[in-house]
């Protein structure tokens, strides 16, 4: 049987892969610098301590090591952004990168997109950088052999195999995952540095373990190339990266608010709030709708969503299939920019005293408080419900009173649905629960 090897392979793709160093300014007045011996003799003779002066020595120390991987022959380079991060939010003082011949340069940052950990860097030089191709991440298939080339421990050009264990993996570190996992050894340092395929094609970007000792227990996640190709782009073409923004809270579509609204089955995003003059206030989004499909993308759980507004650009108008009050419907929407922003909390007066209405097929004493519906009382402690909660909607219907709670209830009932979907108010904060009927 021939032996089988990638070394010529390794050989084309080594010279590209970079380790990335980061250092700190460390400021150290004299006083720290002398020692305790001598600051005692000092003390004794009554001589004045270094500490008094105003001097301050600084110094580079080094906080951080990582990998990259060398795109263009100019320069660019990319890395994780959390590789150029002394802490969340700081970026390195300084950032020096080192070629596989030991030759030496001082990067600097171009960009970073911290929501997808991406961070691109440029070096100078009087020659042609090596470099490798990028390939097209979407055509990898689980069982397919990667090599991920870094600088483990601070061991530069170190070569590890493997093969693709799953694709479009979410281990919830950013609301943009899809990582490709592999069980080729990553380890501290490695991230950053390039997943390679047999052909010696940049497949994706090394990023993250799972591991209960912090070292290589083979789950490796890679950022896919794609991804990671099209979050550069936007880099250099912007110096960072703008996302489309609706304006909505969502929650997952589960067994009982897809009974509880007559859809088949549980794919889509339930809509839980909408900001107001956001694009999604305007487009005509309501609490309690679920989101089927966005422009070409069918919503099968929440990331699809959260990709899909990501990935259009801003200012595009995109159709939007919606589910409500028992049909499918047909919205238009403007995706604005990516922005921080949530409901105001409403303004709650005094309460006004009112009789209770009593809502046996739920277990449930409503009343009127401040022209809402509130709890006043629940039979059943597990449904997560608390009394003083406020109900907004029953089945994506609207309610003001307790007598429209009951008329809807009774709605379900004859229906023969078996669960019933409520969107509550507790502490300013929104959220749909489903509650059982099939003791009616």
């Amino acid at each position: 049987t021939p032996r089988v090897s990638y070394a010529d392979v390794l050989n084309r793709a080594t010279p590209s892969v970079v380790a990335v160093y980061t250092s700190r300014i460390v400021r150290q007045s004299y006083y720290q610098q002398v020692p305790f011996g001598l600051q005692e003799l000092l003390r004794q003779f009554g001589r004045p301590l270094p500490q008094e002066r105003s001097e301050a020595d600084e110094r580079l120390e080094r906080v951080g090591v990582g990998s990259g991987v060398i795109i263009s022959e100019d320069g660019y380079i990319i890395t994780n952004n959390h590789v150029i991060q002394v802490q969340r939010g700081q970026t390195a003082d300084e950032i020096r990168v080192r070629l596989g011949d030991n030759t030496e340069y001082v990067a600097t940052l171009v960009g970073t997109d911290e929501k997808t950990d991406v961070a691109v860097l440029k070096i100078e030089s009087d020659e042609p950088l090596p470099t490798v191709a990028i390939a097209d991440s979407s055509k990898l298939r689980v069982g397919d052999v990667v090599f991920a080339i870094g600088n483990p421990l601070g061991l530069n050009g170190t070569v590890t195999a493997g093969i693709v264990s799953a694709r479009g993996r979410d281990i919830r570190s950013g609301p943009y995952d899809d990582y490709i996992q592999v069980d080729a050894a990553i380890n501290r340092g490695n991230s950053g540095g390039p997943l390679f395929d047999t052909e010696g094609r940049v497949v994706g970007v090394n990023t993250a373990i799972i591991s209960p000792s912090g070292g290589n227990v083979g789950l490796g996640f890679s950022i896919p190339s794609n991804q990671a190709r099209a979050i550069v782009a936007e880099i250099l073409e912007n110096g960072s990266v703008e996302r489309g923004w609706i304006g909505v809270a969502i929650q997952p579509v589960t067994d009982g608010v897809a009974e509880s609204l007559g859809l088949d089955d549980e794919l889509g995003a339930l809509v839980a709030e909408v900001t107001p003059d956001s694009p999604a206030a305007k487009a005509g989004l309501k609490a309690g709708d679920v989101i089927l499909t966005f422009g070409a993308v069918t919503i099968e759980d929440l990331k699809d969503l959260t990709r899909g507004v990501a990935d259009t650009d801003v200012g595009t108008t995109v159709a939007m299939t919606i589910w409500r009050n028992g049909a499918a419907k047909e919205l238009s929407i403007t995706p604005d920019l990516l922005k921080s922003a949530r409901l105001d909390p409403p303004r709650i007066e005094a309460p006004v005293a009112s009789s209770n209405t009593e809502v046996p097929e739920l277990g449930l004493a409503l009343k009127t408080e401040d022209d809402a519906v509130v709890v006043a009382s629940i039979e059943n402690g597990d449904s997560g419900l608390q009394s003083g909660d406020r109900i907004l909607s029953v089945n994506q219907r609207s309610v003001v009173d307790p007598g429209a709670v009951k008329d809807i209830v009774a709605d379900a009932v004859a229906l023969d649905r078996k669960k019933i979907l409520l969107l509550v108010e507790r502490d300013g904060a929104r959220r749909f629960l489903t509650l059982d009927l099939s003791a009616a």
